[in-house]
């Protein structure tokens, strides 16, 4: 009898399981044969199509060959390249290794990142190689003990809800296929490494940064952002110092996601050096954060609108802005001001990518800290981004708590909260369902107007404040959002929230 195998399913940006349990090497080559496969059914992607097509011979005919050329090192230069890259965590790189040891097997040449590196830039690779796809083995956000598969589009970023599901659906449909890696295609990889840079430094006014005189803490979270952001400052009157830049896979104890409850260290920082601001990347480097002056770290829902408002006023630059089910009206508000047409997706940075390489998109973000950019790759970049805010903040010559308070003024206060409960998926689901099915007709004190359903449960209240049950597609957990023009009121909307979850 067969042996019961474990399911694969990809959540909201991936694969991702327990290292050990779940996430194992069998596992890897399992979905790395899926991908494999997926890229051969397409026909820029598949070598064995190339060999039919030009040789004019039969499809066993020119799998005989290829297997041929596999075992003998002897790819041909045309084989189709794939970008490999992997982060900080534990065992990453040899997960990474013997996922491309599957690509080879399956006749793709491979380029592989021989260090941890930031997930923006092996997007960027894919791109600028103009590979037909890439694969970066991380989890991103998740807790310490996950890993994960992220597959990467040949246009630069996260691939596509219609191609995940296809290699979903390819899993096992061919036992894995694996070749020894000879060469790891280094050599390629450097071009690519220095046109990000490039890229980067183009992007934003880096002169100008570095001869402003100040000082900013920049926390890599023990994550692939290590010494980024700093490279690109140093040498000059702002002073940039890096806190947890080294390679740590248990992340100091927290999830390397940076949102209020992980940034400690870097509040502490910013307010001990007195610093401008802080900034923070998450465990792959493409997910951002921000602490202000105060040491009070600013959420999407601040960060976003003042972005926002720098590339329409500052830099004179138009299109449209996509907004995720969990953010907060600010966005609207401002993108109406500003006559900027609004998109409203579900949550995940794959919905916005879809939205900017359709349509004229100034930024596109969600609240977890992926926030795309017109000019860039439809991609999230937490290198890109955290140079762009400080640029922000430079530019308006006030502190980021003003920043923020101007904002309130010119177009309302809202605070936004998240609360992350560690509850089974099924009850997460079966909690979703209530709400939209059968929302209160009060809560906490506030009459209920609506009951959206998209992504999540979503109540709105008097005075556009809301509440939302989000069960995550990566993690068991729920999410519970509220968004108020108080902190108060949103605190209170979180806990009648958890309350109702744990009732």
């Amino acid at each position: 009898m067969r042996p019961l195998l474990d399911p694969i399913k990809f959540g909201t940006d991936g694969w991702r399981a327990i290292i050990a349990r779940e996430f194992t090497f069998a596992n890897v080559e399992r979905v790395a044969q899926a991908y494999a496969d997926y890229l051969t059914s397409n026909k820029e992607g598949s070598l064995i199509k190339q060999l039919v097509d030009v040789g004019q011979i039969s499809e066993e005919e020119a799998e005989s060959q290829l297997y041929k050329n596999v075992i003998n090192n002897a790819l041909p230069q045309n084989a189709p390249l794939v970008i490999v890259g992997f982060d900080r965590r534990f065992l990453s790189e040899h997960f990474a290794k013997r996922a491309a040891e599957v690509l080879v097997g399956n006749g793709f040449r491979i380029a592989v990142f021989g260090e941890a590196a930031p997930t923006p830039l092996i997007s960027w690779t894919v791109r600028d190689l103009s590979a037909v796809g890439g694969l970066v083995i991380t989890a991103s956000h998740n807790p310490p003990d996950f890993n994960g598969f992220k597959i990467k589009a040949s246009w630069g970023g996260s691939a596509s809800p219609d191609t995940t599901a296809a290699v979903e659906r390819l899993v096992d449909a061919n036992p894995p296929k694996r070749a020894k890696v000879s060469a790891d295609g280094h050599e390629l990889l450097e071009p690519a490494v220095e046109s990000y840079r490039s890229q980067v430094t183009s992007y934003i006014d880096i002169e100008r940064l570095r001869r402003t005189p100040g000082k900013v803490i920049v926390d890599s979270m023990h994550g692939s952002g290590s010494n980024w952001v700093e490279g690109f400052l140093t040498g000059a009157a702002l002073e940039v110092e890096t806190i947890r830049s080294d390679r740590e896979p248990l992340f100091g104890g927290v999830n390397p996601e940076p949102i209020d409850r992980n940034l400690e260290p870097l509040k502490q920082r910013v307010l001990g050096t007195r610093a401008l601001v802080g900034l923070a990347s998450d465990g792959d480097a493409d997910r951002v954060g921000a602490v202000n002056e105060r040491g009070e770290t600013m959420t999407m829902h601040d960060m976003v609108p003042l972005l926002l408002l720098h590339l329409a006023r500052k830099r004179k630059m138009t299109g449209g802005v996509v907004r995720t089910f969990s953010q907060s009206v600010l966005l609207k508000r401002i993108a109406a001001a500003l006559n900027l047409k609004l998109y409203e997706t579900p949550i995940g940075f794959k919905y916005v990518a879809e939205l900017m390489l359709a349509e004229d998109i100034l930024i596109g973000a969600e609240e977890s800290g992926g926030i795309g950019l017109k000019g860039h790759i439809p991609e999230r970049d937490g290198i890109l981004n955290s140079l762009l805010f400080l640029e922000a903040v430079i530019a308006a010559g006030r502190t980021p708590s003003e920043m923020l308070c101007e904002l309130h003024r010119e177009f309302g206060e809202f605070h936004f909260g998240r609360r992350d409960l560690q509850i089974a998926v099924q009850t997460g689901l079966d909690l979703v369902e209530t709400l939209t099915l059968d929302p209160p007709a009060a809560f906490n004190g506030d009459k209920g107007r609506a009951a959206e359903s998209w992504d999540g449960a979503k109540l709105v209240l008097g005075a556009k404040s809301w509440f939302m049950f989000r069960q995550s597609g990566t993690d068991p957990v729920l999410r519970i959002y509220s968004a108020a023009t108080s902190i108060e009121k949103m605190c209170g909307l979180l806990n009648a929230g958890e309350e109702f979850a744990r009732s």
